[in-house]
């Protein structure tokens, strides 16, 4: 019989339609090219494979003469007891018992049977290959360069977004793609501009290109996560509601702050002398200013100076801000001589400390509770 249609999809010759489709989804899913970048070309063949195999078993005419003459009658090449040549162009000649009938296969491209479960060729929101013509490529129009290469399909897992074809047209998984903005641009606010190309479809079916330009307006105090939707951006087909298109605020790493919700984080290294006798803290902010800020507690490890609102704004009152939260990274000495030794012993057993959590001053030098 040559290839086993019902071996590839793993279900046995008496399948109903739904186990047809599930076995699909399933392997469709695991072998799509995209979600295989390190064994590509592996999963491209066995991809087609699989939608042969369900392009065949699916449809009843397909699979009638597949069961009968096996895979060489389907494509036109005539098994030894099949009675007679192949036909003209790879047809298919045969007797059904009620005269000769000619059979022509054409196999369908397996990218148009992907999009049809998943309203896209791509479901892997996906960096790993491009697009086959079944989600939208973007590019960086302004801003970043290079930010977004050619991604498609979705965020949703197998089967998202299918719907039983008597419910009416699907809507196709979200696309969704990360955009990057740096700790300056969510705390300022900007605006990205993004074109995309994608496929539209007139009243006949047809599709063809069209570029737009998608504005962003990234507003005061947003967070990683933060998603930004264009409703039905994505490609058009026949049956099928264009994807949405979902972008997801990420957070560039900074060189001077980390983010805690809407308080900043700074850490400022000192040497243990200046933890001790006093510090002050000199840093530019992320809109432009220079804040001076004069520490005059002893610095202990722990020790923590919060300058209110000083931290991100709030997204729903850009007005006001959290935090900015100054922690101490103290360099103590590596080494020391005896005379240095000696003078530091002096001066700490001379000093008046609080206990920890209790608010008692203990003197060190006498060992006596005051």
């Amino acid at each position: 019989m040559g290839v086993d249609y019902y071996k590839i999809l793993g279900v046995d010759r008496n399948a109903k339609e739904e186990d047809l489709k599930k076995a699909y989804r399933k392997l469709a899913m695991k072998w799509h090219p995209d979600k295989n970048p390190n064994n590509k070309k592996e999963a491209e063949a066995k991809f087609k494979q699989i939608s042969e195999a369900y392009d065949v078993l699916s449809d009843p005419q397909k699979r009638a003469v597949y069961d009968q003459y096996g895979e060489e009658g389907l494509k036109g090449v005539p098994p030894p007891d099949a009675g007679g040549p192949g036909g003209p162009g790879g047809a298919t000649y045969f007797s059904t018992g009620d005269g000769p009938t000619t059979f022509r296969f054409t196999p369908r491209n397996a990218d148009d049977i992907f999009a049809e479960f998943f309203g896209a060729s791509s479901p892997f929101g996906g960096m790993g290959g491009g697009m086959r013509g079944g989600g939208s490529r973007f590019g960086s129009l302004f801003g970043d360069d290079n930010m977004f290469g050619p991604f498609g399909g979705g965020a949703g897992g197998p089967g998202a977004g299918f719907m039983p074809q008597s419910a009416g047209p699907r809507k196709a998984p979200p696309i969704e793609q990360t955009l990057p903005c740096s700790l300056e641009e969510l705390y300022k606010g900007t605006t990205k501009k993004m074109k995309i190309s994608r496929q539209i479809a007139d009243a006949s079916g047809k599709t063809m290109p069209v570029e737009e330009i998608l504005t962003i307006n990234i507003k005061p105090g947003w967070k990683k996560g933060t998603k930004i939707t264009f409703p039905e951006k994505g490609n058009e087909h026949p049956g099928v509601i264009p994807s949405d298109l979902v972008f997801i605020i990420d957070e560039k790493p900074h060189s001077v702050f980390t983010r805690d919700g809407n308080d900043l984080i700074f850490t400022e290294k000192l040497p243990l002398s200046e933890a001790l006798s006093g510090h002050i803290v000199r840093l530019n902010t992320l809109d432009g200013r220079t804040l001076t800020i004069p520490i005059n507690n002893v610095i202990h490890p722990d020790y923590e100076e919060v300058v209110r609102g000083e931290g991100m704004p709030i997204p729903k009152d850009p007005t006001k801000k959290g935090n900015l939260r100054i922690k101490f990274n103290v360099k103590f000495p590596t080494r020391l001589n005896p005379e240095q030794k000696s003078g530091i012993k002096k001066l700490l057993t001379s000093l008046v400390i609080e206990g920890p959590g209790t608010g008692t001053r203990v003197d060190v030098a006498g060992g006596d509770s005051i």
